[in-house]
Protein backbone atom coordinates (compact mmCIF):
# COMPACT_ATOMS: atom_id res chain seq x y z
CA UNK A 1 0.00 0.00 0.00
CA UNK A 2 1.60 3.32 -0.87
CA UNK A 3 1.71 6.16 1.48
CA UNK A 4 0.06 9.59 0.64
CA UNK A 5 1.88 12.49 0.96
CA UNK A 6 0.95 15.58 3.12
CA UNK A 7 1.05 18.95 1.67
CA UNK A 8 2.31 21.80 3.54
CA UNK A 9 -1.10 23.09 4.47
CA UNK A 10 -2.02 19.84 5.70
CA UNK A 11 1.00 19.50 8.09
CA UNK A 12 0.71 23.25 9.30
CA UNK A 13 -2.92 22.23 9.88
CA UNK A 14 -2.28 19.04 12.02
CA UNK A 15 0.19 20.93 14.26
CA UNK A 16 -1.76 24.11 15.05
CA UNK A 17 -4.65 21.76 16.01
CA UNK A 18 -2.33 20.13 18.34
CA UNK A 19 -0.79 23.47 19.98
CA UNK A 20 -3.81 24.55 20.83
CA UNK A 21 -4.96 21.05 22.46
CA UNK A 22 -1.77 21.48 24.66
CA UNK A 23 -2.12 24.81 25.59
CA UNK A 24 -6.10 24.84 26.26
CA UNK A 25 -7.69 21.36 26.60
CA UNK A 26 -4.87 20.07 28.56
CA UNK A 27 -5.62 19.99 32.59
CA UNK A 28 -2.67 21.49 33.78
CA UNK A 29 -3.73 24.75 31.55
CA UNK A 30 -3.71 28.32 33.79
CA UNK A 31 -6.02 30.90 32.66
CA UNK A 32 -3.23 33.84 32.18
CA UNK A 33 -2.59 32.11 28.57
CA UNK A 34 -5.85 33.48 27.72
CA UNK A 35 -5.82 37.53 25.95
CA UNK A 36 -7.31 39.74 28.61
CA UNK A 37 -7.39 43.84 28.31
CA UNK A 38 -4.58 45.69 29.37
CA UNK A 39 -6.39 47.81 32.13
CA UNK A 40 -7.66 44.86 34.29
CA UNK A 41 -4.68 42.50 34.02
CA UNK A 42 -2.69 45.14 35.01
CA UNK A 43 -3.33 46.98 38.72
CA UNK A 44 -0.42 49.84 39.10
CA UNK A 45 -2.56 52.54 40.44
CA UNK A 46 -3.46 50.34 43.49
CA UNK A 47 0.49 49.07 43.41
CA UNK A 48 1.47 52.91 44.73
CA UNK A 49 -0.20 51.35 47.76
CA UNK A 50 2.87 48.99 48.67
CA UNK A 51 6.19 51.81 47.72
CA UNK A 52 7.99 51.47 51.00
CA UNK A 53 10.10 54.67 51.08
CA UNK A 54 13.59 55.18 53.52
CA UNK A 55 13.56 56.07 57.05
CA UNK A 56 13.19 60.01 57.40
CA UNK A 57 16.03 61.92 59.31
CA UNK A 58 15.06 64.10 62.44
CA UNK A 59 15.72 67.29 60.49
CA UNK A 60 13.33 66.30 57.46
CA UNK A 61 9.56 67.23 57.61
CA UNK A 62 6.80 64.26 58.17
CA UNK A 63 6.17 62.65 55.14
CA UNK A 64 2.11 62.82 54.55
CA UNK A 65 0.19 60.12 53.37
CA UNK A 66 -1.23 58.87 50.38
CA UNK A 67 -3.80 56.74 49.41
CA UNK A 68 -4.17 55.36 45.88
CA UNK A 69 -8.07 53.62 45.15
CA UNK A 70 -10.23 52.71 42.37
CA UNK A 71 -13.15 51.03 40.65
CA UNK A 72 -13.49 49.56 37.65
CA UNK A 73 -15.80 48.66 34.74
CA UNK A 74 -18.49 50.95 36.20
CA UNK A 75 -21.69 51.25 34.09
CA UNK A 76 -21.21 54.59 33.49
CA UNK A 77 -19.83 57.22 30.69
CA UNK A 78 -16.71 58.53 31.26
CA UNK A 79 -17.31 62.15 30.30
CA UNK A 80 -20.12 61.97 32.49
CA UNK A 81 -17.90 60.92 35.26
CA UNK A 82 -15.06 63.45 34.51
CA UNK A 83 -17.54 66.29 35.36
CA UNK A 84 -18.48 64.65 38.86
CA UNK A 85 -14.18 64.20 39.08
CA UNK A 86 -13.32 67.62 38.32
CA UNK A 87 -15.85 69.02 40.31
CA UNK A 88 -14.18 67.27 43.92
CA UNK A 89 -10.56 67.83 43.13
CA UNK A 90 -8.79 69.97 45.55
CA UNK A 91 -11.15 69.69 48.02
CA UNK A 92 -10.95 68.28 51.53
CA UNK A 93 -12.76 64.47 52.28
CA UNK A 94 -15.76 66.06 54.25
CA UNK A 95 -16.06 68.68 51.77
CA UNK A 96 -16.03 65.76 48.77
CA UNK A 97 -18.18 63.75 50.55
CA UNK A 98 -20.85 67.02 51.38
CA UNK A 99 -20.83 68.09 47.66
CA UNK A 100 -21.30 63.94 46.36
CA UNK A 101 -24.28 63.96 48.88
CA UNK A 102 -26.36 66.29 47.36
CA UNK A 103 -25.67 65.21 43.94
CA UNK A 104 -28.66 63.78 42.25
CA UNK A 105 -26.25 62.21 39.33
CA UNK A 106 -25.60 58.46 39.74
CA UNK A 107 -21.88 59.11 39.21
CA UNK A 108 -21.91 61.05 42.42
CA UNK A 109 -22.98 57.98 44.35
CA UNK A 110 -19.85 56.10 43.14
CA UNK A 111 -17.85 58.49 43.76
CA UNK A 112 -18.68 58.73 47.06
CA UNK A 113 -18.44 55.05 47.98
CA UNK A 114 -14.78 55.00 46.43
CA UNK A 115 -13.87 58.00 48.84
CA UNK A 116 -15.19 55.82 51.86
CA UNK A 117 -13.50 53.23 50.84
CA UNK A 118 -10.11 55.01 50.60
CA UNK A 119 -11.06 57.24 53.94
CA UNK A 120 -10.96 53.85 55.73
CA UNK A 121 -8.02 52.04 53.98
CA UNK A 122 -5.89 55.27 55.07
CA UNK A 123 -6.93 54.90 58.23
CA UNK A 124 -6.33 50.85 58.55
CA UNK A 125 -3.39 50.72 56.74
CA UNK A 126 -1.65 53.57 56.53
CA UNK A 127 -1.57 55.07 59.87
CA UNK A 128 -3.49 58.26 59.27
CA UNK A 129 -4.77 59.38 62.83
CA UNK A 130 -7.81 61.75 61.90
CA UNK A 131 -9.93 60.79 58.78
CA UNK A 132 -11.76 64.06 58.26
CA UNK A 133 -7.80 65.12 57.92
CA UNK A 134 -7.32 64.34 54.23
CA UNK A 135 -8.06 65.84 50.64
CA UNK A 136 -8.59 64.85 46.88
CA UNK A 137 -4.99 65.44 45.76
CA UNK A 138 -6.42 63.54 42.01
CA UNK A 139 -9.96 62.47 40.80
CA UNK A 140 -9.81 61.46 37.49
CA UNK A 141 -11.62 58.83 35.00
CA UNK A 142 -10.47 56.64 32.52
CA UNK A 143 -12.43 54.19 29.64
CA UNK A 144 -13.22 51.06 30.39
CA UNK A 145 -14.84 48.23 28.36
CA UNK A 146 -17.27 49.08 25.66
CA UNK A 147 -19.32 46.66 24.51
CA UNK A 148 -20.80 46.94 21.15
CA UNK A 149 -25.10 45.86 20.74
CA UNK A 150 -27.12 46.39 17.64
CA UNK A 151 -30.54 48.41 17.88
CA UNK A 152 -33.08 47.46 15.72
CA UNK A 153 -35.19 49.72 13.47
CA UNK A 154 -38.25 49.53 11.20
CA UNK A 155 -37.93 47.77 7.50
CA UNK A 156 -35.44 45.07 8.51
CA UNK A 157 -32.24 48.01 9.69
CA UNK A 158 -30.31 48.62 12.35
CA UNK A 159 -27.42 50.02 14.31
CA UNK A 160 -24.71 50.04 16.26
CA UNK A 161 -25.01 50.96 20.21
CA UNK A 162 -21.89 50.73 23.13
CA UNK A 163 -22.84 49.58 26.19
CA UNK A 164 -20.25 51.62 27.76
CA UNK A 165 -17.99 51.44 30.76
CA UNK A 166 -15.53 53.82 32.56
CA UNK A 167 -12.67 53.68 35.46
CA UNK A 168 -12.34 56.15 38.22
CA UNK A 169 -9.12 56.81 40.10
CA UNK A 170 -8.55 58.75 43.40
CA UNK A 171 -5.67 59.81 45.09
CA UNK A 172 -5.91 61.00 49.12
CA UNK A 173 -3.13 62.83 50.78
CA UNK A 174 -2.92 63.24 54.21
CA UNK A 175 -2.78 67.02 55.17
CA UNK A 176 -4.89 70.56 54.21
CA UNK A 177 -4.98 70.70 50.50
CA UNK A 178 -2.93 73.50 49.16
CA UNK A 179 -3.58 77.09 48.56
CA UNK A 180 -4.12 77.67 44.70
CA UNK A 181 -3.57 81.44 43.85
CA UNK A 182 -6.80 82.91 42.39
CA UNK A 183 -5.85 85.11 39.46
CA UNK A 184 -8.18 87.65 37.85
CA UNK A 185 -9.46 87.94 34.44
CA UNK A 186 -7.28 90.59 33.67
CA UNK A 187 -4.26 88.78 34.97
CA UNK A 188 -5.37 85.44 32.83
CA UNK A 189 -5.91 88.51 29.63
CA UNK A 190 -2.35 89.43 30.47
CA UNK A 191 -0.76 85.84 30.45
CA UNK A 192 -2.69 85.12 27.39
CA UNK A 193 -0.84 87.96 25.57
CA UNK A 194 2.40 87.08 26.88
CA UNK A 195 1.96 83.86 25.43
CA UNK A 196 1.01 84.71 21.99
CA UNK A 197 3.92 87.38 21.62
CA UNK A 198 6.75 84.57 22.96
CA UNK A 199 5.41 81.86 20.68
CA UNK A 200 7.71 80.84 17.55
CA UNK A 201 6.02 80.48 14.60
CA UNK A 202 7.84 78.21 11.91
CA UNK A 203 8.18 79.01 8.35
CA UNK A 204 7.69 82.99 8.65
CA UNK A 205 8.94 86.02 7.64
Amino acid sequence: MRDVAKTPGATLLSRLVGHIHSRFLSPSSQVSCLHTTAVLSTKNWERKNRILYPPQQKDEPPRPAEVFHCRRQIKYSKDKMWYLAKLIRGMTIDQALAQLEFNDKKGAKVIKEVLLEAQELAVKNHNVEYKSNLYVAESFSAKGKYLKRIRYHGRGMFGIMDKVHCHYFVKLVEGLPPTVEQKTAFDQAKEYVEQLKSRTIIHSL
